[in-house]
């Protein structure tokens, strides 16, 4: 037809407009879709439950391609070994595992028991592998940091000038209004993931990188158990681990509501406006805290977050997403 390979002027009132085919109508206003965000977990998964949360939202979106996960503090070799059992049973297996700095820890592994029956792997090092992919993607990583921050410390040591070609950082990690008691009468805490290594902390607030900081203050979000039990009877392979993954951490810290703390610097790289951010200076102190100080920004920092608006969206993903393996994924005894 003519209307298909014309495109006609058509004059009305003095104002003209241009008649195109609808094909053409359509490829320009279809909004063109952005690249996935390329990503490296850095995860101390298999004490406290949310980074087991955490990550399964990242396999359960598609804006982000993980590049890889590197294991953090403590027996780091068994949480490769967790790691890789989890990619498995989701059909990830081609994302690669790499191992960080043991170190001493005093928090329970409470989901050693499950992490100890995936296929025992060689990785490489999780700080070589960082700053190797770095030299790769310059300018298009985001480190997304669920851990204390020992492996990003030994990276910056070895490799301040590679390191600071990561296109971002964002941490689930420091206190700066609001604490574990979420009161705002009972001001910040030392959080986990930064007193665990202070001088670690340090050398990250002090990089340069962009950080995008996710503190206490904006990730104490339960997990109920109204939710709880949708996910937990959706019966995927995803929701199947979390669930067991779920019962060893209940049994092993006597809690029955786990707060997914580490999900939300997850969501934030899918969903910012999830959490919108503040441009603050932060320093560390010799105890851990992390405290806002004059001078200029050197984090954008998640104040607060929609408790609601986060779960929904949450929920959707893993409910409405099904990553599925076929490997065996257990040893054989």
């Amino acid at each position: 037809m003519a209307s298909k390979r014309l495109a006609l002027v058509v004059c009305i009132s003095c104002v003209c407009f241009w008649l195109l085919p609808s094909e053409t109508l359509i490829a320009q206003t279809k909004p063109p879709v952005p690249a996935p965000e390329k990503v490296i977990i850095d995860t101390d998964i298999g004490d406290d439950v949310d980074d087991a949360f955490a990550v399964g939202l990242a396999f359960a979106s598609n804006e982000v391609k993980i590049i890889g996960f590197t294991s953090a503090w403590g027996d780091t070799p068994l949480r490769s070994q967790m790691l890789d059992r989890l990619l498995c049973a989701t059909g990830r297996s081609d994302i690669p595992v790499a191992t960080g700095i043991i170190t001493e820890s005093k928090t329970s592994f409470s989901q050693s028991a499950w992490a100890k029956a995936g296929i025992e792997r060689q990785h490489p090092d999780a700080v070589t592998f960082l700053l190797d992919q770095v030299k790769k993607n310059p300018g298009q990583i985001t480190l997304v940091s669920i851990a204390p921050l020992t492996n990003i410390g030994a990276a910056i040591d070895q490799d301040a000038q590679t390191f600071s070609k990561l296109k971002r950082v964002v941490v689930m990690g420091g206190s700066i209004r609001k604490g574990y008691d979420t009161r705002a009468s009972a001001g910040p805490d030392p959080q986990y993931n930064i007193y665990s290594d202070i001088s670690a902390a340090r050398k990250l607030f002090l990089s340069g990188v962009p950080i995008y900081l996710m503190p206490l203050d904006s990730t104490i979000i339960p997990l109920g158990e109204v939710m709880r039990e949708q996910l937990f009877t959706a019966s995927t392979p995803l929701t199947d681990a979390l669930t067991l993954l779920y019962q060893q951490w209940s049994q092993s810290y006597r809690l029955v509501t786990p707060t997914l703390f580490d999900a939300v610097p997850v969501a934030y790289v899918i969903r910012p406006e999830l959490c919108p951010t503040t441009p603050l200076f932060i320093s560390v102190d010799n105890k851990g805290y992390t405290r806002e100080a004059s001078g200029p920004a050197n984090v954008q920092a998640c104040l607060r977050s929609d408790t609601q608006q986060f779960l929904q969206f949450y929920m959707s993903r893993l409910l409405t997403q099904r990553p599925a393996g076929t490997e065996e994924c257990r040893r054989k005894y």
